[in-house]
């Protein structure tokens, strides 16, 4: 296991409940994928990348190996046995294989194909289900799954050639402005929203900014500035401390609410490489 040796106890850690829901690999013995949050196999595996373990690493691999076991043909990933797939489902398991380094697998081109059909007319991504019942509100994308998605296709031969996911950008920009609860799933922007949570879970500013900074069309827009600006006004001696983390995940040091995170200040170091890309 080759990860940051400051952070080696924290991976230790997260390995150590491996086994918790039955089956090897943070996983049911029915492969519920995204089960046992944070400590599902999805996540489990995001954050021993973030704790800078090779993607390469047996252990990592294994868990791709699970997650390409629910690949459906028409692009779609099936992380539970039954029921319903959602495009958040669908998202959350494409961008965990683009960052475990399968972007130019012809599987994946599927699933980008399939995700750029099936997006609302607002240019963002959605589901069917109405857990909040309906109102105007529900008109539009959620704002988390397309947040997702842009970071699903930066990593791939779409980003920066697909000019329709500016689309998608400008969706989340004008979320800046009107704040309120977006989507089927009701995402807004208020008290939570504004504070910084690590790792990247939940709807929330630290995680709105680094997506968006990818983006050209999103750079050079003042409501990213403006958000950009209400981030950096949480550093502390120029690092990113962590506001908000859930519970399970108190006893971790990388993650340690109220203390500044060397993991979460290399990603916003990444922002600011990313600002000083030409616009």
């Amino acid at each position: 296991m080759a990860v940051d040796k400051h952070y080696s106890a924290d991976a230790e850690a997260i390995i150590a409940r491996r086994y918790d829901q039955g089956a090897d690999f943070w996983t049911t013995p029915d492969k519920r994928l995204i089960k046992g949050a944070p400590f599902s196999a999805l996540e489990s595996a995001l954050m021993l990348l973030e704790l800078g373990m090779d993607p390469e690493d047996p252990l990592l691999k294994a868990v791709a190996d699970l997650f390409w076991e629910a690949w459906q043909e028409d692009g779609r990933f099936r992380v539970y046995p039954k029921g319903a797939v959602f495009p958040c489902q669908t998202i959350h398991a494409a961008a965990l294989l683009c960052r475990l380094g399968y972007a130019d697998d012809p599987r994946m081109e599927i699933t980008l194909r399939h995700l750029l059909e099936t997006r609302y007319t607002d240019g963002g991504w959605r589901c069917e289900k109405f857990f909040f019942g309906r109102g105007p509100e529900t008109n539009h994308s959620n704002p988390l799954p397309t947040l997702n998605a842009l970071d699903v296709f930066r990593y791939t031969p779409y980003y920066g050639t697909e000019s329709s996911l500016d689309r998608a950008v400008d969706f989340l920009l004008s979320h800046w402005e009107t704040r309120l609860p977006l989507g089927p799933c009701h995402y807004g922007i208020g008290t939570l929203f504004m504070q910084v949570e690590y790792p990247f879970r939940n709807y929330n500013l630290f995680l709105y900014v680094y997506v968006l900074s990818f983006y050209r069309r999103a750079r050079k827009d003042r409501r990213f500035r403006e958000a950009l600006s209400a981030l950096e006004d949480k550093l502390a001696d120029g690092q990113i401390v962590v506001e908000r983390v859930v519970p399970k995940l108190a006893g971790l040091s990388f993650c340690r609410k109220g203390e500044p995170s060397e993991p979460a200040t290399k990603r916003y170091r990444e922002i600011l490489d990313n600002l000083g890309k030409k616009n």
